[in-house]
Order: structure tokens, then sequence, then C-alpha cells
């Protein structure tokens, strides 16, 4: 006969571990760490890490759709929501974290109060509109440029922080002002037989990514085995985010909000890990730098994320933190990120069209120039790779300590 004590004692073991990895919540620098490790993949495979332009991607379909693409010169979608790069690296950030919600049994379809839909759309509209002066929303426009070594995500770091200030006092007035539209929904909860299913349907989605991805990589086709790379980072990167709660936006809000700084330390983290690492890549010509340095410096990373910084607070999220919590059932989300995707064709399009992001194509640099700035890369404009790492390891000192000063006194907070 078996020891069925053994076996029950085997069994609270195995559903401890469970716990610790799956279920409980991981330490945002332990996430910061992870995303930083799927982000070097990408890079040592020629691609980068973005989400603005597959939101746009999406936004551009549906003004085809709809007839008002031509009228306002939005290009013509020749890809499929799959074979997009920065559409499927977004599509796969929720089915990452929709998995990582199933196996926590934190998967939950989420509604919102009435007024918090209009929040949502509001702050969507102000994130399109951001992202398509800054060349990118906190991830293309502020993460990727700062970790590329240059002064426009430090500009769009400057606009984010006033910005996500602005936001939260104009959200604090609605809420001591606005009355409607702010009564509790009806909670939906799902049947507890259903929830202790959820890690049984994770285990599927995970092993349906698994064989996809293998399957395009071993297609002989290069496209599709790059995309079966893109297919792997994308839910990695949403998976890692949801378990770690990383979210830029609260990297910003948070220390105005609460002084609570330990998402802000864990970008910072990311971004002192990333730095000297992409510079080595950099010197070695391994990467391009310019690939991810969009010509809006200075102004339109400025101004671009002064207007993000806004819509954040409204919107609840983020590019990629909204995209990571539609995975784990906010509806809201499914709202801000719609009319992010609208508004960022849109915008896009009328900016371009106005010739306000067009590149000049007369100019002779070797770098690209438009009326919102340039590609500015700080070892070509500062002539060394030891300025540079000055420079910009300086102001993430600089941003630590106005954090941990805040968090010991919450002299920047506005509540």
């Amino acid at each position: 006969m078996g020891n069925p004590m053994g076996t029950r004692k085997w069994l609270a073991g195995f559903k401890e571990d469970y716990d610790k990895v799956f279920v409980k919540e991981w330490s945002p620098y332990l996430g910061a760490i992870l995303l930083v490790v799927v982000i070097f993949a990408l890079m040592v495979n020629g691609m980068v890490w973005g989400v603005f332009g597959g939101v746009k991607f999406w936004g551009d379909w549906f003004n085809n759709l709809i007839g008002l693409g031509p009228v306002i010169g939005v290009p013509k979608t020749t890809h499929g929501f799959l074979t997009h790069r920065m559409s499927l690296m977004n599509i796969m950030l929720v089915v990452g974290a929709f998995s990582a919600a199933l196996l926590s049994r934190q998967f939950n379809p989420n509604l919102a109060p009435k007024l918090e839909y209009v929040w949502g759309a509001l702050g969507g509209t102000l994130l399109g509109l951001g992202a398509s002066l800054a060349g990118g929303c906190t991830t293309g426009g502020f993460f990727n440029p700062v970790v590329h070594a240059s002064p426009a995500g430090w500009a769009m770091w400057l606009g984010l922080l006033g910005g996500a200030a602005i936001g939260l006092k104009m959200l604090l007035w609605t809420m001591e002002n606005v009355d409607w539209g702010t009564a509790p929904p009806p909670t939906l909860t799902l049947p507890t037989s259903t929830k202790a299913r959820l890690p049984w349907l994770a285990m599927l989605v995970m092993l349906g990514v698994v064989f996809w991805s293998g399957q395009w990589f071993g297609s002989g086709d290069p496209q599709f085995a790059a995309l079966a790379v893109i297919v792997v980072a994308g839910f990695l990167i949403g998976f890692v985010m949801h378990r770690s709660r990383m979210c830029f936006s609260r990297a910003f809000r948070e220390p105005f909000l609460t002084a609570e700084g330990k998402m802000t330390k864990a970008v910072i983290l990311a971004l002192a890990v990333s730095m000297p690492i992409a510079a080595l890549l950099f010197e070695k010509k391994v990467i391009d730098p310019y690939t991810a340095i969009p010509a809006t410096f200075w102004i339109g990373s400025l101004l671009g994320g002064l207007i993000f910084g806004i819509g954040m607070v409204f919107a609840g999220g983020c590019a990629s933190g909204s995209l990571w919590r539609m995975g784990e059932g906010h509806l809201k989300l499914w709202v801000t990120m719609f009319f992010f995707a609208w508004s960022g064709s849109i915008a896009s399009a009328l900016l371009k069209k106005l010739g306000l992001t067009a590149v000049d194509a007369e100019s002779d640099l070797a770098y690209e120039v438009t009326p919102l700035g340039m590609q500015a890369y700080f070892p070509d404009m500062l002539g060394s790779w030891n300025f540079t790492l000055l420079i910009s390891g300086g102001l993430l000192l600089l941003w630590y300590a106005l954090v941990r000063y805040n968090e010991s006194t919450e002299k920047f907070t506005l509540m």
C-alpha cells in the first residue's frame, strides 16, 4: 500500500512551489531584469521591442476599413495582424499576460464605472497623439531611445514627468467635482469550478504557442523564422510584465500619487543594466543604434511626452501596461487601446500630411531630420562614449535620488 501521508506532503510541496512561481507576485526588480534579457535577445536578432508601431497598424486597418484612411493619407495595410511584426508582438504580449493570469487564477472580466470608460477613451486618444509626436510610446519614445543613447528618450522622460503630474492633478479635480458615472458596476466573478480549471487552459495556450512558433521557425522561410522569434519574445514580455506588474505608467505616476517608488526604481534598474550592454553592442557594430531612435529630438519628444503623460493617467496605463491588463480582463483598457490605435493612426497621418513628421529628403546629414526634431545620438554629438555614459548615468542617478528623497519626505506628492 502507498503512503497517503507522503503523497499529501508531496502534493502540498508541489502546490507551494507552484504558488511561489505562478501565483505570488514577482518582484518588479526581477521583472525588470527578465525584461532586459528578452529585449536584448530581440536586439541581437536584429529586432527591437516596440508597441506603438503595432497599435498604429491596428488603427490604420480600422481607418481604411471605414473609408477614412484615403481621406487623411493613412497608408494601406499590406500585412495581416499576425505578419506585421509589432502587431504580432503586441498580440503575443496580451496572450502572454492572459496565460499568466490564467495560471495564477487572476483572470476575470473586470467592469468599470461608466466614467472610467470615458476616461479610457480620452486617455487613449491622448496616448495616440502623444506617441505620434514623440515617435513612440513609453517603449519606443522613452525606454528604447535611452537604451540607444539618444537624448530623445530623456526629452520624453521630462515630458512624461510633467504630463503625469498635470494629469494627476486634473484627475483628482474630476474625482472631487464629477459625480456622473461613478457608481460601481456589477461585479463579475467566475465560478469557483471555472477558476480551478484556468491553469489547465493556460497549459493549452502555452502548448499552442510552442507549437505555432516551432512550425514557423522550422518552415525554412526567413520571414516566418523571424516572426517565430517575435511570437516567443512577445509572449515572454507579456508573461513577465503580468507576474511582476511592470508598468511604465506606474513608474511615472506613483511618486506623485503615493510617494511609492518601487516601480520607478525597477525601471531605473532596467535602464542601468541595459545602457552599458547596448553601448558595447553599438561600439562593436553588432546593432545599428539609429534603428530605434525617432527623429523627434527635442520638440516632438518633449511635447509628445507631456501629452502622453496626461493620457496615461486618465487611461490607467501606458501602451505595454494597457496590453497586459487587457490580457488580465480589464475591459476599460480595451476601450483605451481602441482609441489609442484610432487616434494614433489619425494623428500620425495628419502630422505627416502637415509636414511635421516628414523626413527632410534634401538633407545630406547621416541621420533623419524633421520639423519636430532629429535623430539625436549622444556618441556622435559628444564624440565619446565616456561622456555619453557619464551623462546618461548621471540622469539615472538624479532620477533615483529624487524618487528616494520623495519616498522619505513625500515632498513631490500631489494628494
